[in-house]
C-alpha cells in the first residue's frame, strides 16, 4: 500500500445498501477499537480545552455521530459540571436508531439529515465536533466543512481524525484480522488508515477554508487533534 498520498477507495461504511445487522456489528466493534486506542479520549482533551464557564449552557453537535458513542462519552465526562446540550446528527437511519437506542436515558438527541441542512435562521452551535468523519471525505468537501464548522461554532471546534502511516495501517490490518468479526471493520479500519492525513495535508485543508486560529496536536495512537478557537 502506497501511503504517499491519501487513498480515494471508498470504504465499505460508505455504501447505502448495508444490512442493520452488519452496520451494528461495525459500530460495536469502532466503540471497542476507540475505547481502547484512545479515540474518545482525543476528543475529550479538546473539549477540556474549550470547556471553560459552569454558568453558560454549551450546545455542542457532533457531526457524523454514528453509534452515539462519542456524545455518552461526553455526557459521562462532562456533564456533571458543565450544562449540555449534545446533539448528534448522521445520514445513516440505522446509526440514528443505534444511537437512541445506545443512549436511552441520557439528555442526547439525534438528528437524521446531511450536517448542512440543520441550520435553521440564526440558529447556531457552541462547539463543533468530529470523532473519525472526516477522513470519509474528499478535499473539497473537508475545506467546504472546516470552513462551515469555523462559521457556525460560537466557542470553537474539536476534530478527531487519523494519522495515515505505515505503523498504524499495519497495526491495525493485524489486528482486525484476527480479532474482528465484522467484515466491515476487516475491510475499513486499515483502509481508514490509508484514508488519513499527513500534518501538511490538514494544514492545507485549514488554510484553504481561511481557518487561521487552531493548534495541531499528534496523539496516540496515530490521531491528530484539531482545535479551532472562535472565542
Amino acid at each position: 500500500m502506497d501511503l504517499g498520498q491519501r487513498s480515494n477507495q471508498l470504504e465499505l461504511l460508505d455504501k447505502d445498501d448495508i444490512p442493520a445487522s452488519d452496520l451494528y456489528k461495525n459500530l460495536n466493534e469502532l466503540h471497542t477499537i476507540n475505547s481502547l486506542l484512545g479515540g474518545y479520549e482525543v476528543v475529550l482533551k479538546g473539549l477540556s480545552k474549550l470547556l471553560k464557564d459552569d454558568s453558560r449552557v454549551y450546545r455542542i453537535l457532533d457531526i457524523g455521530s454514528g453509534g452515539g458513542d462519542t456524545l455518552k462519552e461526553i455526557y459521562k465526562r462532562f456533564g456533571s459540571k458543565y450544562k449540555l446540550e449534545l446533539i448528534g446528527v448522521d445520514l445513516k437511519t440505522e446509526c440514528i436508531d443505534y444511537a437512541r437506542k445506545n443512549v436511552e436515558g441520557l439528555p442526547i438527541k439525534f438528528i437524521r439529515s446531511d450536517y448542512r441542512d440543520i441550520i435553521n435562521g440564526g440558529d447556531q452551535f457552541d462547539i463543533i465536533i468530529t470523532n473519525l468523519f472526516c477522513h470519509h471525505l474528499v478535499d473539497k468537501d473537508l475545506i467546504f466543512l472546516f470552513s462551515w464548522m469555523k462559521r457556525n461554532a460560537a466557542v470553537g471546534c474539536v476534530i478527531n481524525d487519523l494519522h495515515r502511516h505505515s505503523l498504524a495501517y499495519y497495526s491495525i490490518k493485524w489486528l482486525t484480522t484476527f480479532f474482528s468479526k465484522s467484515y466491515l471493520v476487516k475491510n475499513d479500519a486499515c483502509l481508514s488508515v490509508a484514508r488519513g492525513f499527513s500534518l501538511k495535508e490538514i494544514e492545507y485543508y485549514l488554510e484553504a477554508a481561511m481557518v487561521r486560529s487552531y493548534s495541531i496536536e499528534w496523539k496516540w495512537a496515530f490521531r491528530w487533534l484539531i482545535i479551532i478557537e472562535n472565542e
